[in-house]
């Protein structure tokens, strides 16, 4: 039986083989026929435009997937090169807040280091700048040595102000331009004095000159540090920068004359202030001031207590 099976089998492929190859004979000779390759010729013509059509529109789907996945790719790095860019914005502007506050402190620790007070450097952690008032608030208080009435500076030395409160760990100071300020003023170039108030538009004004002084723009303004009878002294130290002359106001017919001055620190812009501790305005201790001379007290060793003279009133 299974040689039968084999035998169908065999029959059957050899049928198969024989009538394939009997088919490509017919279908070789049947091609080589003239009128069968005018016909394919005729039939490639016609279907060649849409052929081309075909092929274009296969290329065009071809050469769009190619953008799509190019701008894709694009986009990635391009998203990425933004966020590289951003990253280095923010590290450059970091590195220069650092390079600026370096200057700053830099700036302030030279000037400690030439003047004859001691001082300590405290950072400005709050300002007030309203139609009212122009005050800073400083990182440090009497934990660092800061008291009531002690003058703060900015870098250059120049005036920034005074301590009207404080506490252990941050004391407010009054800006040079508050309304409430008012500092002694002297002309370096005439040693004329007036008396420089504080603007809350950011300019001094620097009344009760004499008129016969000579003023000019650009003439730079100190602190007069003037001793006052009865041994009271300036509530800021002589010499320190308050500004410069960018005005003048006279009249013919006044005693006096105005000058308008341009504060020498950017009193805006503050970030960091020497302030001075051994600097004692204002009256000294009682055991320090001056008694009449003649007095019981007056007649103490020489230089243990000074004396003064009492002018008589008209």
């Amino acid at each position: 039986m299974t040689t039968v099976l084999a035998n169908r089998t065999t029959r059957r492929r050899s049928v198969a083989f024989t009538v394939l190859v009997a088919a490509t004979l017919v279908m070789m000779a049947f091609s080589s026929n003239p009128f069968v390759r005018d016909f394919q010729s005729g039939i490639g013509f016609a279907f060649r435009p849409i052929q081309g059509a075909l092929d274009g529109v296969a290329g065009a789907v071809a050469s769009i997937a190619t953008s799509l996945t190019e701008i894709d790719r694009l986009r990635v790095d391009n998203d990425a090169l933004r966020r590289e860019n951003e990253r280095l914005t923010t590290e450059n502007a970091q590195v220069e807040e650092i390079r600026r506050e370096n200057e700053q402190l830099t700036g302030l620790l030279q000037l400690r280091a030439g003047f004859e007070y001691q001082t300590v450097a405290a950072p400005v952690i709050a300002r007030e700048s309203s139609e009212f008032r122009r005050v800073v608030v400083l990182g440090k208080g009497t934990n660092d040595g800061i008291a009531l009435g002690d003058v703060a500076i900015a870098t250059g030395g120049a005036l920034a102000g005074r301590v009207i409160e404080v506490g252990p760990d941050s004391a407010t100071v009054v800006l040079l331009t508050d309304a409430t300020s008012t500092v002694i003023g002297q002309l370096m170039k005439t040693a004329a004095t007036g008396q420089v108030v504080g603007q809350l538009g950011g300019v001094l004004v620097m009344g009760q000159i004499d008129a016969s002084e000579r003023i000019d723009l650009g003439d730079e303004v100190v602190t007069a540090g003037i001793e006052l009878g009865g041994g009271v002294r300036s509530p800021y130290p002589k010499g320190l920068l308050i500004g410069q002359v960018i005005d003048v106001s006279r009249d013919a017919n006044a005693v006096v004359q105005t000058a308008y001055l341009q504060p020498t620190a950017n009193l805006d812009k503050l970030e960091s202030l020497l302030v001075i501790l051994d600097y004692h305005g204002g009256l000294p201790p009682v055991e320090q001031q001056p008694v009449p001379c003649g007095s019981a007290h007056g007649t103490l060793p020489e230089g243990e207590q000074p004396c003064y003279t009492p002018t008589r009133k008209p």
